[in-house]
């Protein structure tokens, strides 16, 4: 089912969501990849707060090539979801709602997940060139010194993404092959 989401993206509005169901996000994202989560665990680890509010937030699993002339943004495509797996958990805690990557997630996450009332987007590998024209603005908001793993506010429009993991348990990746394992036959 298509679905249009405004952020903030709310507990509510995540509870609606369901696993295989096509979203199109429009509002503020983040990105964040490997060395921007390990700095956030360090600064809350040093009771410092982070540099963007997480609560009701989505953080894209992305470092984006550079901008092309006139665009905001270049190449926009996630990365690996799982490498992020060991600092999800706490940020979930603290309220983050979304999460877009590609590729599946532990069984932690996908715990924290659904007691925390989030979902996992996935946004299609490979598409980096296509996703960045949803891309409207993008801005520099903390860690610069990391280059393209820096947290960068995003503004988007009708960002394609869809759900894999809901805050029912439901997860697309396990679904999918069930359901194309029982409509196969040799």
């Amino acid at each position: 089912m298509d679905k249009h989401i405004h952020t903030p993206m709310t507990e509510k509005k995540a509870r609606e969501l369901r696993a295989g169901d096509y979203v199109y996000i429009t509002g503020t994202i983040y990105t964040a990849r490997d060395a921007a989560h390990k700095r956030m665990q360090e600064t809350l680890a040093a009771g410092e707060r982070l540099p963007i509010d997480v609560r009701d937030a989505i953080i894209y699993y992305m470092g984006p090539s550079p901008a092309r002339e006139g665009r905001p943004i270049g190449s926009a495509g996630p990365t690996t979801a799982s490498r992020m797996d060991k600092y999800a958990p706490k940020l979930l805690s603290l309220g983050l709602r979304g999460m877009i990557g590609k590729g599946k997630r532990s069984s932690e996450v996908l715990e924290a997940i659904c007691a925390n009332g989030a979902v996992y987007f996935a946004a299609v590998g490979g598409a980096g060139a296509l996703l960045s024209k949803s891309i409207v603005a993008s801005e520099l908001v903390a860690y610069e010194d990391l280059g393209t793993e820096a947290i960068r506010r995003l503004e988007v429009v009708d960002f394609p993404v869809i759900v894999v993991a809901d805050t029912e348990g439901n997860n697309l990746y396990e679904t999918a092959i069930k359901e194309y394992a029982s409509q196969t036959t040799v």
